[in-house]
C-alpha cells in the first residue's frame, strides 16, 4: 500500500471514531450534560471537539510511523494496545454520554489509561516519536479522568 493511504487510513481511522462516538451522544451533551453538577476545573464544552480532533490526529500519526515500520514482530505485539484503547476510547462516549453512567465511563477510562500508556511503551519499542506523540493523548485523558471522577463523585 502506498505511504499516503496508510496516512489517510491511520488518521481516518480515529478521527471516525471520535465522529461516530460524538454523533450518537451529541444530545446528552445539549441536556443531561448541562445539569450535572462539575467540578470548577471543567472547561467550557467548545474546548472538547478541537482538542479531540488534535489527538486524534496525533494518534493516527502514531500509529503510521509503527504500521510503516519493518519490525514485524514488535508491530504485532503493539496493534492490539492501540486498537483495545480506541476502542475503550469509543466506548466512554456511550457509556458516559449515551448511556448517562459515569460510574461505568470512570471505569473504562481508568482500563482506557492503562492501554494508552500500553500503547505508548510499546509504540516506544519502535519509535520515540511515535510514543511522544501519544504524550498529549495520556496528558489530556488523565485530567479526563480526574473530571469524569469529579462529575460521578458530585451527582
Amino acid at each position: 500500500m502506498k505511504p499516503v493511504y496508510k496516512i489517510f487510513i491511520s488518521i481516518l481511522v480515529p478521527l471516525s471514531v471520535g465522529a461516530v462516538a460524538g454523533f450518537f451522544t451529541s444530545s446528552s451533551i445539549k441536556n443531561w450534560y448541562t445539569f450535572l453538577n462539575k467540578p470548577f476545573f471543567n472547561p467550557p464544552n467548545w474546548i472538547f471537539g478541537p482538542v479531540w480532533t488534535l489527538l486524534y490526529i496525533l494518534m493516527g500519526i502514531s500509529f503510521y510511523i509503527i504500521w510503516r515500520s519493518e519490525k514485524q514482530e514488535l508491530k504485532s505485539k503493539c496493534f492490539p494496545y492501540y486498537w483495545i484503547q480506541l476502542v475503550l476510547n469509543f466506548l466512554w462516549s456511550f457509556l458516559f454520554f449515551y448511556f448517562r453512567n459515569p460510574a461505568f465511563a470512570l471505569v473504562d477510562i481508568v482500563l482506557l489509561l492503562i492501554f494508552i500508556a500500553f500503547t505508548i511503551a510499546n509504540f516506544r519499542k519502535i519509535s520515540s516519536i511515535a510514543a511522544w506523540l501519544l504524550v498529549p493523548y495520556i496528558l489530556w485523558v488523565t485530567f479526563a479522568t480526574a473530571l469524569n471522577f469529579e462529575i460521578w463523585r458530585l451527582n
